[in-house]
Order: structure tokens, then sequence, then C-alpha cells
């Protein structure tokens, strides 16, 4: 029997479940009897061996062997394992899924907003906290001013990135109820920090950045001069590799600083190559990227841009840390 999902929707919440379907009538025909439906419906519920399921429903346990070896044979059971019991083994079965379907060969249709991101459990890890019961996102979505600003007194040329990220963010995440764009110099002057925060751009460029930077496990090289700051790289506090490549940027994930219930989101590159790097790592990559992520609070990549075809655009990553 081939295993799928069941999307189902309840108090405006989607809910998924696998679902086995089954496709030969001969299966259909050893499931669709009374009492083998009870005994597999208590089979879904926990792993029972069949004279304890006897003993449940009150009958001969010579019925429940034949019906259990029924459902073994049409594959809605299986044996989850065995024990011994006053000298003889125990089987202990447990439904294969928890529900069963019939399908028949058409009738799919392609729907705009659910795509198989929403169900990938290292996705679902990485942006925990940005995504809230109902599906809808929860943060906001940072970018640098595009006029000069900050002790680099630079203009963001990074910000429209973000963009890209939204697309991909929308595969798996509801609209927001409050507008979830902001520009660094807002959020500062908002006080907005206690939020979850997806920071667009390097210390150059986005201010939040710089300020989450001594936070980071891979950090970017801000040396205090006469003239301000200079801007040195990413270093690695783990390796103490320096990264100078314009081409280079930062995937991190840590606790917010301001708010310990909340978490911080960065992709930020030496230059606005780099943050674009970064982007694409985590949107068209991300399989690439997350590999090594198992949900950890604090987490780092360093990402490295490369043209591929040859057209003067970043097109593919490469992981260097």
């Amino acid at each position: 029997m081939d295993k799928k999902l069941l999307l189902h929707e309840e108090d405006k919440k989607q809910k998924v479940k696998e679902i086995t379907m089954v496709k030969d009538p001969q299966k259909l025909k050893m499931i669709l009897n009374r009492l083998t439906w009870k005994i597999l419906v208590m089979l879904s519920e926990r792993e029972m061996y069949p004279l304890e399921v006897a003993r449940k429903l009150g009958i001969h346990e010579q019925k429940v062997y034949y019906h259990t070896r029924k459902l073994a044979k049409a594959g809605a059971i299986v044996v989850t394992r065995e024990e011994k019991k006053k000298g003889a083994i125990a089987k202990y079965y447990k439904a294969v899924s928890p529900a069963f379907g019939i399908e028949l060969p058409q009738g799919y249709r392609t729907i705009q907003r659910l795509s198989l991101l929403s169900m990938n459990q290292q996705i679902q890890k990485f942006f925990n906290k940005f995504i809230r019961e109902d599906g809808r996102f929860e943060g906001k979505l940072v970018v640098g001013s595009p006029t000069p600003h900050g002790p680099f007194k630079t203009s963001a040329r990074d910000g429209h990135y973000a963009s890209y990220l939204t697309f991909f963010l929308g595969q798996f995440t509801k609209m927001p109820e409050e507008f979830a764009i902001k520009l660094d110099v807002d959020v500062k002057a908002e006080k907005e920090e206690k939020n979850n925060l997806i920071l667009v751009g390097g210390p150059g460029t986005n201010l939040l950045t710089q300020e989450v930077n001594e936070y980071l496990p891979i950090g970017f090289n801000m040396q205090p001069s006469e003239q301000g700051f200079l801007f040195g790289g990413l270093v690695s506090r783990k390796t103490s590799h320096v990264y100078t490549a314009d081409t280079v940027g930062l995937i991190a994930k840590i606790v917010n600083p301001w708010d310990d219930t909340k978490r911080v989101i960065v992709l930020a590159g030496n230059k606005a190559v780099g943050t674009k790097a970064c982007v694409l790592a985590l949107t068209s990559f991300w399989k690439k990227t997350l590999k090594d992520y198992h949900g950890e609070d604090t987490f780092a990549t360093v990402i490295q841009g490369f043209d591929l075809d040859g057209d003067g655009k970043v097109d593919s990553i490469d992981i260097l840390e």
C-alpha cells in the first residue's frame, strides 16, 4: 500500500497525517468487515497482541487471530515486537497508518499555497518560533535603510533580496496580521527588538545585524578606529578562520538577546553579493544549507556564492563551515 499525506482544515488550522491508500479491491474486502474494522481501530490507537484484543472485545481469541491474519495479509497491520507470555510468543500488532483511503487514478489538481516545504521537519525546526500554531508568520523581516545611515554612513544595496526570501516563506506560512517588513532604522526607533527577527544584510548596512554581531558564533570583524569602524570580514570563533571574500556570507540563528523567548535569524554577507548568496542558500539550496541543523537554538554556517553560468550573477553556493 502506498502512503501519502492527508490534509485537513479545522478551525482555520491546517492539520496533516499519513494515509495509506488502498488500490487493490481484494485487500479492501479484507478490511471492510465490521469486526475486522473494530480490531483495526484498536490497533491504530496502540500496539496490542490478539489475546489482549479478544479480552477487550469480549470475544473468543480464535476470531481475533482469524481477523488479525486477514489484516496482516492486506498490509494494514504489522508486527511491532514479540514477547514471551506463559511459555508462548505473543506478537504485538499495530496499524501501519492512522488513516486508510481509496484512491482512483484521476483527480489531482495544483494548489497554490501548500507545498512539500510545509511538511518538511528541517524547515519547521529552523523556523520554529517564526510560525504560529495557526500557520501565520510571527516576527519582523528587517533590511538596511537605502539612505546613508549608521557608523559606516552606508546605503543598503541588499534589502531587495528580502523579497526573494518572502516568496520562500510564503510556501509554508500564512500572511502575518501586521506588516512584517521593516527598515533597520525604524526598528531601532520603535524599539521592536523584542520580537522574532530575520535580519537581511551585513553590519555595514543593517544596524540590527551590527547589534547582534557580538552574540553570533561566527561574527563580523568590526574594529573601532578614529574614523569610526574598520570592517574586516567574517571571523569564526570556532575555527578562528577569517573570510574576507565579497561573495562570502553568514547564515545564523540565535536566541534573541533582548528576549530569550524569541529567535533571530541572520543572512548577511561581507558585501551585497555575499548577502545574496546567503538568501539563495536558504531558499534554493536549503537542503544543503541545513543538513547539519538539528533544531539547536544556536547555529551558524559560512556560505560562499559562485557564478557557475558566467553571467556575472551568483547562482550557486558552497558551504565553507
